[in-house]
């Protein structure tokens, strides 16, 4: 199982942004066989995106949302305190953004590795990040 960072999902889906052939290929294998999940709030971050306009979701957001998150797709990982406990065992110089440190967290607890373009989040060394 790969956990994926709310961009590279986004890219992924979407068929645009910096995901070489590479990665997609591999992710598409990893969906066929139900090894790709997403945390939670990687539904949040995607709506708050689509609200400011800084992705377009067709032919709007609750139908794209319902089809992105179908069990064939990804598995989405569930809010629960354990994912809250977990980000507090982030270093103190993991960047503040609520959501990375959600998702990162939800890395951590799981085992899973995080496919993540974040520098932030692959500096700090809290997860194991995913590469092809």
């Amino acid at each position: 199982m790969v956990i994926l960072d709310t961009h590279i999902w986004l890219w992924w889906l979407l068929g645009d942004g910096s995901l070489r052939s590479a990665e997609r290929e591999v992710l598409n294998e990893l969906a066929e066989s139900r090894n790709l999940a997403i945390s939670w709030i990687s539904v949040w971050e995607t709506e708050m995106l689509e609200k400011k306009g800084r992705v377009t979701l067709l032919p709007d957001f609750q139908s794209w949302i319902a089809k992105a998150t179908a069990p064939e797709i990804v598995t989405v990982l569930p809010a629960d305190i354990a994912v809250v406990l977990a980000q507090r065992s982030l270093p103190e110089s993991f960047h503040g953004d609520p959501a990375d440190r959600l998702i990162a967290a939800s890395s951590i607890l799981s085992g899973y590795p995080l496919a993540t373009y974040d520098q932030k989040i692959v500096k700090s060394g809290a997860c194991k990040i995913w590469s092809v």
